[in-house]
């Protein structure tokens, strides 16, 4: 197992690496918070640890963020709030971000595919929505990985907060989190959009 990756968090990894050390799942919960009280996030797009369809990633020009749906999270729960990551991408220091949810219900729930979340971050490319998967050309897949957090109290930050605000909002609050890993890998056929490891754009 790759040093700083959590143990906890590897056992629900697939192909685990040092990059998912780095990950806001890592960062802000524990072992007590994985999976507690049967918490679990899944879509019923892909499977843990599959691949994203293209129709979710830079490969489709209509491409949009993929369903997820998720039960009931533990007693406690004020909020939940979902952060993507790449966690083989870098942007200064940290996993690229693809998305930044919060203001979901604290309940059992689900986002459809494309549909506009109540609260919505800026991702790494300081836009508010869901930044398309696009690793390097070249590149081994890409894990994609889907976290939710159970908040113990609503979080007041307003839309196109960045991901530094919220992880700061979110600290010494998490009472339970799910990971969901999708993967994806750029086609030889697609080689117009742009390059992941361009940490300034």
């Amino acid at each position: 197992m790759p040093e700083h990756v959590p143990a906890w968090l590897a056992a629900a990894l697939k192909n685990v690496r040092a990059g998912h050390g780095k990950l806001t799942v890592a960062q802000l919960a524990s072992e007590r918070d994985l999976g507690r009280s049967g918490f679990a996030l899944t879509s019923p797009a892909f499977a843990n640890g599959a691949e994203l369809d293209p129709c979710f990633t830079a490969q489709e020009e209509d491409a949009v963020a993929p369903p997820l749906e998720w039960n009931a999270p533990p007693a406690g729960t004020q909020e939940l709030a979902i952060i993507v990551e790449d966690a083989d991408a870098m942007s200064g220091g940290e996993p690229l971000c693809h998305w930044l949810v919060w203001g979901l219900a604290p309940q059992k729930g689900k986002l459809l595919e494309g549909e506009a979340p109540p609260r919505v971050g800026k991702n790494a490319r300081k836009n508010s929505e869901w930044l398309l998967p696009d690793p390097p050309l070249g590149d081994d897949a890409h894990d994609y990985v889907f976290q939710i957090f159970a908040l113990d109290l609503p979080l007041t930050l307003m839309p196109g907060a960045g991901r530094k605000e919220l992880v700061a909002a979110m600290q010494g609050h998490v009472i339970g989190t799910a990971v969901l890993t999708g993967t994806y890998a750029r086609d030889e056929d697609d080689d117009d959009a742009w390059d992941e490891d361009d940490e300034d754009a």
